[in-house]
């Protein structure tokens, strides 16, 4: 899975970066150049602070608009609804070996990831693992702790 360039992305999550790229590029653009006009209407530049931390500030917004462009670009839109195998998108309850109570996650693309709302990255060790699964499939992978062993009790 790691040699796949390409980022998996909900539609929701396209559509919120899309409007990001957007609102970087016709808002936070002009005002970048707006602070840029004025802190050189201060004068010497080279001592001038303001002058510093709006260039600092326009390199970090040219990095994130060009991060957010390429990431769209390349990005694959994922929904696994109606499926039976575990793929990005799909929502997966596991139980882990020799506990009695399950927990559900998301496999999403690593741009998505939230351990705190249950979205797990497909790149990582448990996503790496569960991915392609069954209802009913066991799988294990390895952590710090030693090797984590579960089993599918759905797939949605």
């Amino acid at each position: 899975m790691s040699e796949n360039n390409s980022e998996y992305l909900t539609q929701d999550k396209f559509d919120e970066l899309s409007k990001e790229l957007d609102f970087l590029k016709k808002v936070k653009r002009k005002e970048i150049a707006e602070q840029l006009e004025y802190a050189r209407s201060l004068g010497d530049l080279s001592e001038n602070a303001e002058y510093h931390e709006a260039r600092e500030e326009q390199a970090n917004l040219e990095d994130r608009i060009i991060r957010l462009e390429n990431l769209l670009k390349t990005a694959s839109i994922i929904s696994a609804s109606g499926t039976k195998d575990v793929l990005v998108g799909s929502v997966v309850t596991v139980q882990k070996e020799k506990e009695s109570d399950s927990k559900t996650y998301t496999i999403v693309g690593s741009e998505e990831a939230d351990m705190a709302t249950g979205k797990i990255s497909v790149r990582s060790p448990f996503g790496e693992a569960v991915l392609g699964k069954k209802k009913g499939d066991l799988f294990s992978f390895k952590t710090p702790a030693g090797v984590a062993k579960y089993k599918i009790l759905s797939v949605k």
